[in-house]
């Protein structure tokens, strides 16, 4: 068949065929819908299960994988015991102490880590169970969840600091798992979208502080199990230009985590090709460590 015959048949396809095939094709799958549907759980659930997955990590442990580097100066039982202190900080915000509002997130922690030093690896995890089990309980004794709190120089709902919270967890179950060379977890998709919902939600505000270098209107859409369609504006209403980024939700929320860097995030995008790599680039700045 020559050029000019593939021409006239595709010119000879029934009229209207393509607004048909949109047309079914939208009201199978409007955009923005994730299928199959991801249960809604809460955010003390999200936390809960990201402690559970991290729990059963720990138990996995031989005594000589507590002495492996993890991250920064401390080895695993020391990155244990950093969180040992974190959840003494959120309890201790839980409960209104002013003090640990714009306490450093690791200075704050670091007598918690120090003091985990010559412990049997199976006190660390004890007595880090012990704190996230207190955690779970004060959260889910509270009535309001949308209530905001201070912690670590971050001013957010207390729902969205337990998300946070399932973030980090999540954050150095891997560390531990890249130290003893063991397979990276994933978190199930109904912890991951809540996950993703906050990177999404913090997003502008880190995008501004990064010094953004124009206003920007971004069409985030993050593809896989949990993941989603997110509207965001970024900066002043006057001069948004229009942004569409794409890519794979783990990824993107390793981003947010820290543990990648934007340069490894494999994702498609229209628009000014600065600006989405400047609003890609400060989402790493959402991660404590």
């Amino acid at each position: 068949m020559t050029g000019g015959e593939l021409d006239s048949a595709a010119l000879a396809l029934p009229a209207g065929l393509r607004d048909r095939v949109l047309a079914a094709s939208w009201r199978a799958r409007p955009a923005g819908q994730v299928v199959p549907a991801i249960p809604a759980i809460t955010a003390t659930e999200a936390f809960s299960r990201a402690a559970h997955a991290f729990h059963e990590l720990l138990c996995a442990l031989s005594d000589d994988d507590w002495r492996l580097p993890a991250l920064r100066d401390l080895d695993v039982q020391g990155l244990v015991g950093h969180l040992i202190g974190v959840e003494d900080d959120v309890q201790r915000c839980l409960a209104g102490d002013p003090r640990v509002g714009e306490a450093d997130h690791i200075e704050s922690t670091r007598a918690a880590a120090v003091r985990q030093a010559g412990r049997r690896p199976t006190g660390t995890r004890a007595e880090w169970h012990a704190a996230v089990t207190r955690t779970v309980a004060l959260a889910s004794a509270r009535g309001n969840l949308d209530a905001l709190v201070m912690l670590h120089g971050m001013r957010l709902p207390v729902r969205s600091l337990l998300v946070a919270r399932a973030f980090e967890v999540w954050a150095h179950d891997n560390d531990i798992r890249a130290a003893a060379g063991l397979p990276a977890a994933v978190p199930d998709p109904a912890v991951l979208r809540l996950m993703a919902d906050l990177a999404a939600e913090l997003l502008p505000g880190a995008a501004v502080r990064a010094g953004l270098p124009r206003p920007a209107r971004v069409h985030l859409v993050l593809t896989g199990p949990g993941g989603g369609t997110w509207d965001l504006l970024i900066g002043d209403e006057a001069g948004r230009l229009p942004v569409s980024i794409v890519a794979d939700v783990i990824g993107f929320c390793r981003l947010a985590a820290g543990r990648a860097a934007p340069a490894d995030l494999s994702m498609d995008t229209s628009g000014d090709p600065g600006l989405a790599a400047a609003i890609v680039a400060a989402v790493p700045s959402l991660a404590l460590d």
